[in-house]
């Protein structure tokens, strides 16, 4: 309650010094203005401190308070660039500010910081500002590679984006040795024309080791790998089967037909989908949903822990739970013929996809077939009479789950639901750590049974909370922002495509889009475009509409083995039900959820962070060796330095400007496209092109591609220059006269190799 309470009286302090009338005002001035009892005095003293401190609003010299932007200061987050420079992402504006390496004052990639305005750089692309103050440190710990001299040790950072090596004195090396990846603690923050400094905390091992690769990102991303000891004593002492006590509190629906399909790989199985066809012809369709917090109760250690992470975070070659596999792999996950506490949702539908009456209850169930979506969808479209016959007694209901998903489906797309239509990447991992395969992986009709059933389950959770009034989260995603649907609708009209209403824009105009770039050259790049376009969908206490799925109501309920929210909800909901949902459980949870559902959100981006920087990493490690092979691609983006290749396997390259000396190509923004200046030649969005692989850096996860034409006998030839290839893990010579002089040392002499 007092968390939701300061985020309304911060929105309407905000407010009030962004409006054109509002002058800077003294803290008196302001008790006045904004009508502060005297009682709460301290307490607006406390929130206005905490505002500078999140750098929200400012306090001028002569004791004025103001907002940053209303100053010519602009708060956000700092991004680094390999180069030095770098840029400020600002928190309301929608232009980056561009900051020279000159001006960024010690300030690392992800910091939060406040900027000065300082005109428009060079070419006029940009405004350029200097950091004066930095609020908030991103990095605590650093993994890198580890180097060493006579006087003192350095780390070089891993993330491309944080530029300039940490010193380590010879008394905090912690017997780490040249080449292995580490762990580093900051002990002193870099400043003008100054190294960070830092201790060694932790050694991952060396660099090409099974798993050490995987290994730094994790660390990188602060996700936490090991369960402390309690966590673990805690889970050893769960039990492995279902007490007959706490079945008899339940309803039963052992009897009741139901499967499990997922993936090959998983063994946290969250839901159990079963169905039926009521006597007028309806569905009844059960979503059955593992009942985590039977087991993970608050204020344990489990749960503590649980929280922390906030997320599962899946690898190529591991998966990080969030709960221990005591009960991620055993007890909560729904394992075939296995007694399992559910809370189900049982939904009958009519055949418009109408959910005409549902019920939310706690139950006890038995699964009776572990399904993979590989062989569901052999079943019901590739007709495997093998696996028909295998599994004769589920097929009529695999096809009326199918008959249901498509109907629900349809009326999702009418009502404007955004349905992104992205392939998925699968990277396959052998014993020895090594990538063997990467593939593209297409969705089928199996796993959008699974999805459509999982939304509406979602959906008729959260509207039946949201009226029953109490505390809860929700899973929101804000309208676009209209100057970037306006810049999309700009890009759209290059394509021959508009969209509607793009000033106060409708889901369904967007989808509207999605419908005709179907299977067009140009789909995946405007797909991208139109997803980077919207808002983040985030985790909140406070109910909003979703706008990508266009509906009023949305939370997630169905993933509580992986997802905290899932299982906060869970709680809540399990309570409501029981009748222990008193006044003292509410305003607990009107106290507690502000701070969970920001937090989960945060761990949230982590986690996809982790999991994309993976992703490149391993796709830059599968092409290491093909160094000099020939690829059939399609031109995937254009900018103003090269364009970009996807291949038939997903892996992304770039094409540098550079590199392309049979012409002067120009860079028509407006357009989309490359144009030679001379032959008029012309790159755009979805052109087949053929491209050579000349550069691989899995530091920088960058793969560098040239473009070759084919001669009359099928022989792929260059017509492009080879950009200079730089050796993998050279330090130039100044760096490290950089980091001597750093420590007032001379340069070491070079000894003659014997």
């Amino acid at each position: 309650m007092m968390n939701t309470l300061f985020a309304e009286r911060k929105n309407r302090i905000l407010s009030f010094m962004r409006d054109q009338a509002y002058n800077p005002l003294k803290f008196d001035e302001l008790l006045i203005s904004l009508d502060v009892p005297s009682e709460d005095r301290g307490v607006f003293q406390t929130l206005l401190d905490n505002m500078i401190e999140d750098g929200l609003i400012i306090k001028t010299r002569k004791e004025r308070f103001a907002v940053p932007e209303r100053m010519g200061l602009i708060t956000g987050k700092f991004q680094g660039n390999i180069k030095g420079f770098g840029f400020v992402i600002p928190d309301i504006d929608h232009e980056d500010i561009f900051i020279p390496a000159n001006e960024i004052n010690g300030a690392m990639n992800g910091d939060r910081v406040i900027a000065r305005l300082k005109g428009h750089s060079s070419e006029d692309r940009h405004r350029e500002g200097e950091i004066i103050k930095i609020i908030k440190r991103a990095n605590k710990t650093i993994v890198g590679l580890f180097d060493e001299s006579e006087y003192f040790g350095f780390v070089t950072p891993d993330h491309i984006r944080l530029s300039g090596d940490i010193v380590i004195p010879k008394d905090l090396i912690n017997d780490a040795q040249k080449g292995q990846k580490v762990v580093v603690e900051i002990t002193r923050w870099p400043e003008k024309n100054r190294n960070a400094e830092g201790r060694i905390i932790e050694i991952l091992g060396y660099e090409g080791e099974k798993g050490v690769d995987i290994m730094s990102i994790i660390r990188a991303y602060s996700i936490p790998y090991e369960f402390p000891k309690a966590v673990s004593d805690e889970a050893d002492s769960m039990p492995v089967m279902v007490s007959e006590d706490e079945i008899r509190n339940r309803r039963d629906l052992r009897k009741l037909t139901m499967v499990t399909i997922d993936g090959e790989d998983a063994k946290d199985l969250d839901d159990a989908v079963s169905i039926e066809i009521l006597p007028d012809g309806a569905y009844r369709l059960g979503v059955h949903i593992a009942d985590v917090t039977h087991y993970v109760r608050e204020g344990t250690a489990i749960d503590s822990e649980a929280l922390l992470r906030g997320t599962s975070v899946y690898f190529p070659d591991r998966v990080i739970p969030m709960l221990p596999k005591e009960l991620s792999n055993h007890i909560c996950s729904l394992n075939a013929n296995q007694d399992r506490l559910a809370l189900s949702v049982m939904m009958d539908i009519d055949s418009q996809g109408n959910v005409i009456d549902h019920d939310i209850f706690e139950s006890v169930i038995n699964v009776n077939e572990r399904m993979t979506y590989t062989d569901v969808y052999k079943i019901l479209e590739a007709n495997d009479e093998e696996l028909k016959e295998r599994y004769k007694e589920f097929v009529e209901t695999f096809e009326s789950m199918k008959r249901l998903s498509l109907i629900l489906r349809e009326k999702r797309m009418r009502r404007g639901s955004v349905d992104f239509d992205f392939d998925e990447t699968k990277i396959i991992i052998d014993e020895k750590g090594k990538i063997s395969d990467i593939i593209r992986y297409k969705m089928t009709i199996a796993n959008k049974i699974i999805e459509e059933f999982m939304l509406l389950c979602n959906e008729v959770v959260s509207e039946h909370f949201y009226w029953i009034g109490i505390p809860f989260v929700y899973r929101i995603h804000e309208d676009p922002d209209p100057e970037k649907m306006e810049s999309l609708n700009l890009m759209l009209r290059t394509f021959g495509y508009k969209l509607k209403g793009y000033r106060d824009v409708h889901p369904k105009a967007i989808q509207d889009v999605l419908n005709q770039i179907k299977g067009k050259p140009e789909e995946k790049a405007i797909s991208m475009t139109i997803l980077r376009s919207m808002q983040k969908a985030r985790y909140s206490d406070i109910h909003a509409w979703h706008f990508g799925l266009a509906s009023e109501y949305y939370s997630h309920f169905t993933a509580p083995i992986r997802r905290y929210p899932d299982l906060i909800i869970h709680r809540i909901m399990k309570e409501q039900i029981s009748g222990k949902l008193d006044s003292e459980r509410i305003k607990h949870y009107k106290e507690t959820l502000h701070n969970i559902t920001t937090h989960c959100s945060e761990r949230e981006r982590a986690a996809q962070d982790a999991e994309r920087d993976c992703e490149e990493m391993k796709k830059a490690e599968f092409m290491q060796d093909k160094l000099g092979e020939h690829f059939d691609g399609v031109v995937s983006g254009l900018t103003g330095f090269g364009l970009f290749v996807e291949l038939e396997n997903t892996v992304e390259g770039l094409v540098r400007l550079s590199s392309m000396d049979d012409d002067y190509y120009i860079y028509n923004e407006k357009a989309l496209c490359l144009v030679g200046e001379r032959t008029k030649k012309t790159y755009r969005i979805g052109d087949k092109v053929k491209v050579q692989l000349i550069k691989v850096s899995i530091e920088a996860r960058q793969i560098d591609f040239i473009l070759i034409d084919e001669n009359e006998n099928g022989n792929g030839r260059s017509k492009h220059k080879e950009p200079e290839l730089i050796e993998k893990g050279k330090k130039k010579d100044k760096d490290r006269e950089k980091l001597l002089k750093h420590i007032g040392a001379k340069p070491k002499r070079k000894k003659n190799k014997h």
